[in-house]
Protein backbone atom coordinates (compact mmCIF):
# COMPACT_ATOMS: atom_id res chain seq x y z
CA UNK A 1 0.00 0.00 0.00
CA UNK A 2 3.09 2.39 0.77
CA UNK A 3 4.54 1.42 -2.46
CA UNK A 4 0.83 2.86 -4.34
CA UNK A 5 0.13 5.67 -2.13
CA UNK A 6 3.65 7.29 -3.39
CA UNK A 7 3.42 6.09 -6.67
CA UNK A 8 -0.13 7.71 -7.16
CA UNK A 9 0.91 11.05 -5.25
CA UNK A 10 3.92 11.10 -7.73
CA UNK A 11 1.28 10.94 -10.81
CA UNK A 12 -0.94 13.46 -9.19
CA UNK A 13 2.22 15.70 -9.00
CA UNK A 14 3.16 15.09 -12.64
CA UNK A 15 -0.13 15.36 -14.15
CA UNK A 16 -1.03 18.46 -12.30
CA UNK A 17 2.18 20.09 -13.95
CA UNK A 18 1.68 18.06 -17.32
CA UNK A 19 1.34 19.82 -20.67
CA UNK A 20 0.00 23.63 -18.17
CA UNK A 21 -2.46 20.79 -15.99
CA UNK A 22 -5.97 21.56 -15.47
CA UNK A 23 -5.04 25.28 -16.52
CA UNK A 24 -4.21 24.96 -20.38
CA UNK A 25 -7.50 22.60 -20.38
CA UNK A 26 -10.01 24.92 -18.37
CA UNK A 27 -9.10 27.39 -20.73
CA UNK A 28 -9.39 26.03 -23.55
CA UNK A 29 -12.41 25.08 -22.51
CA UNK A 30 -13.84 28.53 -21.47
CA UNK A 31 -12.40 29.30 -25.77
CA UNK A 32 -14.53 26.89 -26.72
CA UNK A 33 -17.24 28.40 -24.68
CA UNK A 34 -16.78 31.87 -25.04
CA UNK A 35 -16.07 31.54 -28.94
CA UNK A 36 -19.19 29.22 -29.85
CA UNK A 37 -21.99 32.21 -29.78
CA UNK A 38 -19.62 34.31 -31.56
CA UNK A 39 -20.22 31.65 -34.64
CA UNK A 40 -23.88 30.42 -33.96
CA UNK A 41 -25.54 33.29 -33.43
CA UNK A 42 -26.44 34.99 -30.13
CA UNK A 43 -30.00 33.37 -30.29
CA UNK A 44 -30.85 32.47 -27.19
CA UNK A 45 -33.02 29.52 -28.30
CA UNK A 46 -30.41 28.01 -30.74
CA UNK A 47 -27.42 28.20 -28.21
CA UNK A 48 -29.83 26.90 -25.50
CA UNK A 49 -31.02 23.76 -27.53
CA UNK A 50 -26.67 23.33 -28.32
CA UNK A 51 -25.13 23.90 -25.49
CA UNK A 52 -25.50 20.05 -23.98
CA UNK A 53 -23.96 18.95 -27.00
CA UNK A 54 -21.18 21.46 -27.32
CA UNK A 55 -20.33 21.18 -23.89
CA UNK A 56 -19.63 17.55 -24.14
CA UNK A 57 -17.69 17.88 -27.19
CA UNK A 58 -15.87 20.66 -25.77
CA UNK A 59 -15.09 18.05 -22.64
CA UNK A 60 -13.73 15.61 -25.44
CA UNK A 61 -11.33 17.86 -27.06
CA UNK A 62 -9.80 19.49 -23.45
CA UNK A 63 -9.46 15.78 -22.25
CA UNK A 64 -6.71 15.03 -25.11
CA UNK A 65 -4.63 18.22 -24.35
CA UNK A 66 -2.24 17.01 -21.64
CA UNK A 67 -2.55 13.12 -23.02
CA UNK A 68 0.41 13.01 -24.90
CA UNK A 69 2.76 12.99 -21.78
CA UNK A 70 1.02 10.67 -19.95
CA UNK A 71 3.42 7.90 -20.28
CA UNK A 72 6.07 9.33 -22.86
CA UNK A 73 8.19 11.56 -19.97
CA UNK A 74 8.49 8.37 -18.09
CA UNK A 75 9.36 6.08 -21.20
CA UNK A 76 12.18 8.84 -22.49
CA UNK A 77 13.72 9.64 -19.11
CA UNK A 78 13.88 5.45 -18.46
CA UNK A 79 11.43 5.58 -15.52
CA UNK A 80 9.09 3.55 -17.04
CA UNK A 81 11.46 0.65 -17.35
CA UNK A 82 12.12 0.86 -13.39
CA UNK A 83 7.91 0.96 -13.19
CA UNK A 84 7.81 -2.19 -14.89
CA UNK A 85 10.71 -4.15 -12.83
CA UNK A 86 8.94 -2.83 -9.30
CA UNK A 87 6.83 -4.34 -7.39
CA UNK A 88 3.44 -2.61 -8.68
CA UNK A 89 2.51 -4.96 -11.72
CA UNK A 90 2.24 -2.65 -14.68
CA UNK A 91 -1.77 -2.83 -15.00
CA UNK A 92 -1.62 -1.29 -11.42
CA UNK A 93 0.98 1.38 -12.97
CA UNK A 94 -1.48 2.77 -15.92
CA UNK A 95 -4.38 2.93 -13.63
CA UNK A 96 -2.80 4.91 -10.96
CA UNK A 97 -1.68 7.17 -14.27
CA UNK A 98 -5.10 7.44 -15.44
CA UNK A 99 -6.76 8.28 -12.00
CA UNK A 100 -4.46 11.07 -11.39
CA UNK A 101 -5.13 12.45 -14.63
CA UNK A 102 -8.75 12.08 -14.34
CA UNK A 103 -8.12 14.20 -10.91
CA UNK A 104 -6.43 16.38 -12.29
CA UNK A 105 -8.04 17.50 -15.14
CA UNK A 106 -11.08 15.51 -15.72
CA UNK A 107 -12.59 16.88 -12.34
CA UNK A 108 -12.25 20.60 -12.75
CA UNK A 109 -13.44 20.12 -16.10
CA UNK A 110 -16.60 18.72 -14.46
CA UNK A 111 -16.84 21.54 -12.35
CA UNK A 112 -16.82 24.24 -15.06
CA UNK A 113 -18.98 22.19 -17.56
CA UNK A 114 -22.34 23.33 -15.94
CA UNK A 115 -21.17 26.84 -15.44
CA UNK A 116 -20.24 27.11 -19.48
CA UNK A 117 -23.18 25.06 -20.27
CA UNK A 118 -25.90 27.59 -17.92
CA UNK A 119 -23.68 30.32 -19.64
CA UNK A 120 -24.75 28.98 -23.29
CA UNK A 121 -28.23 28.82 -22.00
CA UNK A 122 -28.63 25.40 -20.90
CA UNK A 123 -31.33 25.31 -17.92
CA UNK A 124 -29.61 25.77 -13.99
CA UNK A 125 -32.07 22.28 -13.33
CA UNK A 126 -29.74 20.28 -15.42
CA UNK A 127 -26.43 21.31 -13.96
CA UNK A 128 -26.17 18.54 -11.20
CA UNK A 129 -26.95 15.73 -14.23
CA UNK A 130 -24.19 17.47 -16.41
CA UNK A 131 -21.38 17.40 -13.39
CA UNK A 132 -22.22 13.61 -12.56
CA UNK A 133 -22.23 13.02 -16.38
CA UNK A 134 -18.95 15.33 -17.00
CA UNK A 135 -17.24 13.33 -14.11
CA UNK A 136 -17.89 9.71 -14.70
CA UNK A 137 -17.62 10.95 -18.59
CA UNK A 138 -14.13 12.26 -17.48
CA UNK A 139 -13.19 8.95 -16.26
CA UNK A 140 -13.80 7.52 -19.65
CA UNK A 141 -11.57 10.05 -21.56
CA UNK A 142 -9.09 9.35 -19.16
CA UNK A 143 -8.78 5.69 -19.45
CA UNK A 144 -9.29 5.60 -23.34
CA UNK A 145 -6.47 8.72 -23.34
CA UNK A 146 -4.32 6.51 -21.61
CA UNK A 147 -4.91 3.89 -24.16
CA UNK A 148 -4.22 5.97 -27.25
CA UNK A 149 -0.76 7.28 -25.40
CA UNK A 150 0.47 3.90 -24.72
CA UNK A 151 -0.57 3.43 -28.43
CA UNK A 152 1.46 6.19 -29.29
CA UNK A 153 4.62 5.68 -27.42
CA UNK A 154 8.23 5.78 -28.89
CA UNK A 155 6.07 7.38 -32.41
CA UNK A 156 7.06 10.54 -34.10
CA UNK A 157 4.13 13.33 -33.60
CA UNK A 158 2.41 11.41 -31.01
CA UNK A 159 -0.01 13.94 -30.05
CA UNK A 160 -1.69 13.52 -33.87
CA UNK A 161 -1.82 9.72 -33.15
CA UNK A 162 -3.44 9.83 -30.02
CA UNK A 163 -5.61 12.01 -31.30
CA UNK A 164 -6.83 9.22 -34.30
CA UNK A 165 -6.93 6.41 -31.92
CA UNK A 166 -8.57 7.89 -29.29
CA UNK A 167 -11.52 10.23 -30.90
CA UNK A 168 -13.78 7.31 -32.41
CA UNK A 169 -13.78 5.90 -28.80
CA UNK A 170 -14.78 8.87 -27.39
CA UNK A 171 -17.79 9.10 -29.54
CA UNK A 172 -19.77 6.78 -27.28
CA UNK A 173 -19.63 8.95 -23.56
CA UNK A 174 -20.12 11.98 -25.92
CA UNK A 175 -23.22 10.50 -27.60
CA UNK A 176 -24.57 8.95 -23.96
CA UNK A 177 -23.99 12.12 -22.07
CA UNK A 178 -25.13 14.51 -23.98
CA UNK A 179 -28.44 12.56 -24.71
CA UNK A 180 -29.22 11.94 -21.51
CA UNK A 181 -28.87 15.50 -20.91
CA UNK A 182 -30.99 16.66 -23.65
CA UNK A 183 -33.91 14.00 -22.59
CA UNK A 184 -33.72 16.03 -19.08
CA UNK A 185 -34.42 18.95 -20.73
CA UNK A 186 -36.93 17.88 -23.03
CA UNK A 187 -38.78 16.22 -20.00
CA UNK A 188 -38.33 13.00 -21.76
CA UNK A 189 -36.74 9.96 -19.24
CA UNK A 190 -32.70 10.30 -19.12
CA UNK A 191 -31.63 6.90 -17.03
CA UNK A 192 -30.96 5.08 -20.74
CA UNK A 193 -28.59 7.28 -21.88
CA UNK A 194 -26.93 8.03 -18.15
CA UNK A 195 -26.72 4.20 -17.20
CA UNK A 196 -24.82 3.44 -21.11
CA UNK A 197 -22.34 6.52 -20.04
CA UNK A 198 -21.66 4.45 -16.69
CA UNK A 199 -21.92 1.10 -17.76
CA UNK A 200 -19.14 2.62 -20.92
CA UNK A 201 -16.61 4.18 -18.42
CA UNK A 202 -16.79 1.15 -16.12
CA UNK A 203 -15.88 -1.20 -19.00
CA UNK A 204 -12.80 1.63 -20.00
CA UNK A 205 -11.51 1.56 -16.23
CA UNK A 206 -11.86 -2.50 -15.91
CA UNK A 207 -10.03 -3.15 -19.63
CA UNK A 208 -8.09 -0.62 -20.73
CA UNK A 209 -5.25 -1.19 -17.77
CA UNK A 210 -4.55 -4.22 -19.57
CA UNK A 211 -4.29 -3.23 -22.90
CA UNK A 212 -1.64 -0.09 -21.52
CA UNK A 213 0.17 -2.64 -20.01
CA UNK A 214 0.70 -4.52 -22.95
CA UNK A 215 1.06 -1.40 -24.94
CA UNK A 216 4.32 -0.37 -23.00
CA UNK A 217 5.85 -3.85 -22.82
CA UNK A 218 5.96 -3.46 -26.22
CA UNK A 219 6.97 -0.30 -26.58
CA UNK A 220 10.30 -1.18 -23.82
CA UNK A 221 10.61 -4.24 -25.98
Amino acid sequence: MRALSALFGRELSLAWGRGGGPLLALAFYAAVATLLPLASGREPERLAAIAPGVAWLALALSALLSLERLFERDYEDGALDLLSLGPIPLEAVAAIKCLAQWLATGAPLALAAPVAAIALGAPPAAAPLLFACALIGGLAFAFVGGLGASLALGSRRGGLLIAVIVLPLFAPPVIFGAGALSSLTAGLPWTGGFLLLCAYSTAAVGLSPFAMAAACRNALS
